[in-house]
């Protein structure tokens, strides 16, 4: 067994708060009282209908400039949700998902690896390099939502439009996201992929299936406009993105009737896009597609958002040399993956990466991480903070 951990034990805390999104379940107040003793300045925001209020939460701990010859300050952000997905069939658990549990080397709950762990270690990591640097110049800001996992309208893009207002800059932010793959280190998200979804509806008319020319069958009107869609090169994607892809999720057609041709056909599709493409060259390039083939068509699209990127400079470096003091490994820097909250972030913040525990559980029954991989973020963390640091007193 383990020692038990200041992570640790602020791990099992958050897990133990039933925060199925878009419930905070009080994890923000606990987070926030660790902040409070900090020096942090703690400014929860709510927004959302009032059957489903989103809680977030944004602080900041501010500097005061020492006689040290600094002339400037940089803030870095720590950003996660302390939403979770919900449980599924609770039968299918070997313990309560909101029971933090400790079996076979690893913890078991919902959100251990997305993403409690990551906010628990922000907090120890801070706590640590405060009581070691009490006078830094490096600012630390937390923003926290706990509409991640939900639609993301009330979460973290609230809070970027709040901090715009305020007028607050930026510099640095690191998203919790469990990016890790075998084990921790060896990935970072150094940008996401844009998302841009479209429902098409092909029309028809309804007929007789014994009597195809009294009809317009739109399945078979559909059929070679998906075949000419599924064999299009979008772009290349580049040195940080693969090509951009369009898949379709669903296809909705027919009356239920065996005998009837039916009158339309929907079709759900999704563009996971690189910065070689935009969203209006995608809608352009597909909408000639469909006139082509002369259909008759409603088509609505919805953005999720646009893709972002951070090249490797200040923050990249400053994780990457953490990370190869911590474990000896050199991460691989990946776009991959769906979206996360850092496409909110990368409006306002220059420099965003996403970074965390291994993601081979996020989302399943028996959600856990390994102890062993509890104390190296945790030091990671700290060691982005120390780097940092010290570049400013460079």
């Amino acid at each position: 067994m383990r020692p038990m951990t200041p992570t640790l034990a602020l791990t099992q805390q958050l897990i133990a708060c039933r925060s199925e999104t878009p419930l905070d379940a009080q994890c923000q107040t606990l987070l926030g009282q660790r902040l409070t003793a900090l020096g942090f300045e703690l400014h929860p925001l709510v927004s959302g209908p009032a059957k489903s209020l989103v809680t977030n939460l944004w602080a900041k701990r501010p500097v005061a400039l020492t006689n040290k010859g600094i002339a400037a300050t940089k803030l870095i952000v720590f950003a996660g949700h302390t939403d979770v997905v919900p449980t599924g069939p609770l039968g299918q658990w070997d313990s309560d998902p909101f029971t933090p549990t400790v079996r076979d080397g690893k913890l078991f709950g919902r959100g251990t690896a997305d993403m409690k762990t990551s906010l628990a270690a922000f907090v120890v990591a801070t706590e640590a390099f405060v009581a070691k640097h009490p006078d830094t110049p490096l600012s630390i800001g937390f923003l926290l939502t706990s509409d991640e996992e939900g639609p993301a309208l009330d979460g973290t893009v609230k809070v970027c439009e709040w901090l715009t207002q305020q007028g607050e800059t930026l510099d640095y932010c690191i998203v919790g996201e469990p990016t890790s793959l075998a084990r921790t280190g060896d990935m970072i998200k150094n940008g996401r992929r844009g998302t841009l979804s479209g429902k098409l509806t092909v029309k028809g008319v309804q007929g007789h299936i014994a009597y195809p020319h009294l009809a317009k069958n739109p399945i078979h009107l559909l059929a070679p406009v998906l075949a000419e869609l599924v064999g299009i090169e979008w772009d290349q994607g580049n040195a940080f993105f693969p090509p951009t892809s369009w898949q379709v999720s669903n296809i909705h057609g027919g009356t239920g009737a065996s005998n009837v041709i039916p009158g339309s056909v929907v079709l759900d599709f999704n563009f996971r896009f690189s910065t070689e493409s935009t969203p209006e060259m995608l809608q352009q390039r597909l909408r000639a597609v469909l006139d082509h083939f002369e259909l008759a068509y409603d088509l609505t699209w919805t953005l999720g958002g646009t893709p972002f990127l951070t090249t490797p400079g200040t923050l990249v470096e400053a994780l990457v040399a953490a990370i190869q003091t911590e474990v000896g490994i050199t991460p691989e820097l990946s776009t991959t993956g769906g979206t996360s909250d850092g496409r909110f972030i990368a409006k306002i913040c220059p420099q965003v990466v996403e970074f965390g525990p291994p993601n081979a559980s996020i989302h399943k029954v028996n959600e856990h991480i390994a102890l062993a991989d509890i104390e190296p973020l945790t030091r990671i963390y700290q060691g982005v903070l120390e780097n940092l640091h010290a570049q400013l007193l460079a």
